[in-house]
């Protein structure tokens, strides 16, 4: 049971650091249209669902649960000073996340994650859903469609949503299991602060990732580097899989 809620504890202990700081954003004022652009550009590679998992199908028995942290380098950290009560300007973004994924019959995988950034009022709900196109043998990879969807909370001055579409390939040698992918990111923001000149944007961003996973009796961790139109993100996972 311990083992179990291991995961949980490390999320709260993460949780319990997050507050609004230099990370927030509370003001979009100050902000040209193609400032706001900029901060979506950040933000969609940053915050849109990361699943950090291989192709293979969980199975119908088969869970993860477990904890995350990503750390994206931002392109325009400037324009974060212009946006926040505090005028401080990150050159990264880091987000931890809680997720489960769940296996269900005939190749299908879903997932949900609960995300925070610490030092900041961003949140995000994001969910996935996971077709395994080929399972894979002793020869060739597993191959999996994702779909997913990631929503801001969070911040009363911005709504913003994203969807991506990804292309998956692992495949499994012993306890190790490398993957890589490729996807294509749309994120959308639309100003929420009364008095605003500034118009909805849509963002789209192509990303590139490559992971592994080392599974003992249980217990898994990941490592994931991915590039969202030249944002580079490192994200690390520990977790229950089964």
């Amino acid at each position: 049971m311990t083992r179990l809620l291991l995961p949980f504890y490390c999320f709260a202990l993460l949780a319990h650091t997050a507050h609004a700081g230099e990370r927030s954003i509370d003001n979009l004022s100050g902000l040209t249209q193609q400032q706001f652009k900029s901060l979506g550009q950040d933000l969609g590679a940053a915050l849109h669902y990361k699943s950090l998992s291989p192709a293979e199908p969980l199975g119908l028995l088969g869970v993860d649960v477990g904890v995350e942290a990503s750390t994206t380098k931002l392109s325009h950290s400037e324009i974060f000073a212009l946006v926040n009560e505090q005028g401080n300007s990150p050159d990264s973004l880091l987000l931890t996340r809680l997720h489960a994924h769940k296996g269900l019959p005939f190749g299908w995988d879903i997932g949900a994650s609960y995300s925070l950034v610490p030092d900041s009022n961003l949140k995000m709900l994001g969910a996935e859903i996971r077709y395994s196109v080929w399972e894979g043998n002793v020869i060739w990879p597993a191959l999996a469609i994702r779909g997913s969807y990631a929503q801001l909370n969070g911040t009363e001055v911005l709504d913003m949503n994203s969807k991506a579409l990804e292309l998956t390939a692992s495949k499994g040698f012993l306890m190790f299991t490398p993957y890589a992918g490729i996807g294509y990111v749309w994120s959308n923001l639309d100003p929420q602060q009364t008095g605003l000149s500034l118009d909805s944007e849509t963002i789209e961003q192509h990303k590139i990732y490559v992971g592994s996973h080392l599974n003992i009796l249980g217990m898994n961790a990941g490592l994931e580097v991915e590039n969202t139109d030249g944002r580079n993100t490192l994200s690390f996972k520990l977790s229950i899989r089964f």
